[in-house]
């Protein structure tokens, strides 16, 4: 392995390091969920990849090939960390907010996620109890 190779694959590794750390960091001191929420989604995400682009860059020089498992996984994890940081977000928007608590839409428009009205949406009811079974 080159040492150009090395210091690439060191680089990556501290980067992604770093990107954890912070990522870690900011999920535990950030003040509220919605803004801790952007710790684990962007900054680890960006963490995790660059290992991964360093076990690619690795593979390619020590074994002579290839390897698209960590492209697979680190694809994976791009698309699927903004969809499951989404849910989370109207998660509590449900659990933690009242409608007009959020801000204001754009005229002639509102909220997608609380639907027409907030006693419509299933969210904000409580759930009626079972029939008892006598």
């Amino acid at each position: 392995m080159t040492a150009l190779a090395e210091i690439v694959v060191a680089l990556l590794l501290v980067v992604g390091g770093v990107f954890g750390a912070v990522g870690s960091w900011g999920l535990v001191r950030l003040p509220d969920p919605m803004t801790r929420l952007h710790a684990p989604t962007k900054a680890a995400t960006l963490g995790v990849g660059s290992v991964l682009i360093a076990s690619m860059v690795f593979s390619w020089f020590v074994l002579g090939r290839p390897t698209w498992h960590e492209l697979l996984i680190a694809l994976f994890i791009f698309l699927t960390a903004p969809i499951t940081g989404l849910f989370i977000a109207k998660a509590h928007m449900h659990l933690s907010w009242d409608r007009r608590e959020l801000p204001r839409a754009e005229p002639d428009t509102d909220w997608a996620t609380f639907g027409d009205s907030a006693e419509e949406s299933p969210m904000v009811r409580a759930p009626e109890p079972p029939p008892r079974c006598e």
